[in-house]
């Protein structure tokens, strides 16, 4: 039995306080999730409400009738248990690529953070085998398309359920096996599902939330290298510092904007390489002059998305609701919509870091824009230098560009119309992660190119004690050029990088 989070420490879900690093440190494996004490006695009276209402006899969607269209159908009491299972058989027609650990994770821990507001009437008992799954290392194989983004992400929750009744398929210690022997080799024991509980593990948004969640963390760290790499260009251009004035951004007072302008002033503090306005030339191009308002606008961006995450992380997503006064009633909680338009916000504002980022590229390795050897060749002609890295930015911003149509300004029909309008939320979640790590491919390339120029112009002691900093750790992984040679490995592990920590 493999328990994760050695260092003891437990991450309590009570469906009301999850925050984003929770989640990371749970996905990472280096603490536990465990319900608090509350949050078990309201999954206990929920589940007790909902008995009662069964035993009465009344007629509650989705516990004694079909689902959907269906809902009009009625449902024998002895057959409500079959009822759920094939709910979860049904809706696992997921295609595609499995989604990643550390998104199928981060679903299991959402999902069991929303049962725990006990508004779903599961049992303790099914809620406690997706915790001790999560603990475990237990995780259900999940592909990544086949989501409308209502009626909750049905396809690839119920392949997350499937594991829980011993069905579907499972990673284990890095081994691809069954659900049931998953479980049997973690020593968990599946469960048998009673009435409702289907319907409370597959209703919800959790996968265009988790892959938000990671994707939304990665943006945060991408705005900060997006910076840094404007920060380098300056210094290895000689860009103009008067268009970073605090006084003159005030007249504008974007917090965002103001806030980008103030790191660039922070990080080229001490730069020899700078310059102002009318000392080698009037103004700069818009890729270095307009940086703050450009990356201020995508920060503006992020920070919405971030919160529209933050409150879904804690909502109840589900259908029918158990009403702690005992009703049960049906709504359109599950429906993607405010997810869906924070992914497709956060894909514009990613695609713009890639977009300027790229025309900065350009005026590095153009050599009529930055009087520096042609595509930074140190022997142009016989090398090429890194004039087809640029042609690698060009078709990343351009793939962005398509990627970047919102995905919620369209819906089709479902169930016989009865689910008339979906959100289409987890395909904007999955185009907002594939572009925000574009992106930071673009962005790994300019920070290449400017350590070039930096190498080719012999400036290194020139630059500001930050971004010199900076420097050295990107040369830790793309040495200098001093002849052609491949660099494709080099640029995804520096943008890997750039996604996996945050510059400060």
């Amino acid at each position: 039995m493999n328990i994760l989070g050695k260092n003891n420490r437990i991450v309590e879900l009570d469906g009301n306080q999850l925050t984003r690093d929770d989640i990371q440190t749970i996905v990472k494996g280096e603490t536990v999730c465990a319900l608090s004490e509350e949050a078990w006695q309201r999954v206990q009276k929920s589940r007790s409400l909902i008995e009662e209402h069964i035993a009465a006899g009344k007629v509650i969607y989705g516990v004694n009738t079909g689902f959907g269209k269906l809902s009009d159908v009625s449902v024998n009491a002895r057959d409500v248990g079959l009822l759920q299972l094939n709910l979860l058989r049904a809706d696992a027609v997921g295609v595609g690529e499995p989604l990643p650990e550390n998104i199928v994770r981060a679903m299991m821990v959402l999902r069991a953070n929303a049962l725990a507001k006990g508004f779903s009437a599961i049992r303790p008992q099914t809620l406690q085998l997706l915790i001790d799954c999560i603990n475990h290392g237990v995780h259900p194989v999940i592909p990544c398309k086949g989501s409308l983004g209502a009626s909750g992400d049905l396809a690839p929750l119920a392949h997350m359920a499937l594991l829980l009744v011993g069905e579907g398929s499972a990673v284990y210690q890095g081994e691809r096996m069954s659900g049931a022997e998953a479980l049997a080799r973690s020593g968990l024991v599946a469960v048998r599902l009673e009435a409702k509980e289907g319907l409370a593990l597959i209703n919800g948004t959790q996968a265009m939330t988790g892959v938000g969640v990671i994707a939304i963390t990665e943006a945060e760290n991408l705005g900060y290298a997006a910076d840094m790499a404007a920060c380098l260009t300056i210094e290895s251009l000689r860009g103009i510092t008067d268009a970073f004035d605090p006084e003159l951004l005030a007249t504008r007072p974007h917090r965002e904007l103001e806030q980008v302008a103030a790191r660039i002033r922070t990080w080229l503090a001490g730069s020899r390489r700078t310059t102002a306005q009318g000392e080698l030339r009037v103004q700069d191009a818009y890729s270095l002059r307009c940086i703050p308002q450009v990356h201020g606008a995508s920060w503006q961006a992020v920070g919405y998305v971030a919160d529209k995450l933050t409150i879904e992380m804690n909502a109840t997503t589900d259908n029918p609701i158990v009403l702690p006064d005992g009703r049960v009633l049906s709504g359109g909680q599950f429906h993607g919509q405010p997810i869906a338009l924070a992914m497709d916000h956060l894909k514009i504002a990613a695609a713009e870091w890639a977009n300027i980022s790229e025309r900065r590229i350009e005026r590095l390795v153009n050599p009529q824009l930055s009087g520096l050897s042609p595509f930074l060749a140190v022997n142009p002609g016989l090398e090429c230098g890194l004039m087809v890295a640029q042609y690698a930015a060009a078709a990343l911003v351009s793939e962005n560009k398509v990627l970047a149509h919102p995905a919620s300004v369209d819906s089709i029909p479902s169930s016989a119309n009865q689910e008339d309008h979906v959100s289409m939320g987890t395909i904007a979640a999955r185009q907002a992660r594939e572009i925000v790590h574009n992106a930071a491919r673009v962005i790994a390339i300019e920070m290449i190119c400017a350590s070039q120029a930096i190498y080719l112009q012999q400036a290194e002691e020139d630059l500001a004690p930050r971004t010199k900093l900076q420097l050295d750790w990107v040369r830790a992984i793309v040495p200098p050029l001093e002849t052609d040679r491949a660099i494709s490995a080099e640029i995804e592990q520096l943008a890997l990088a750039l996604l996996a920590e945050r510059i400060e």
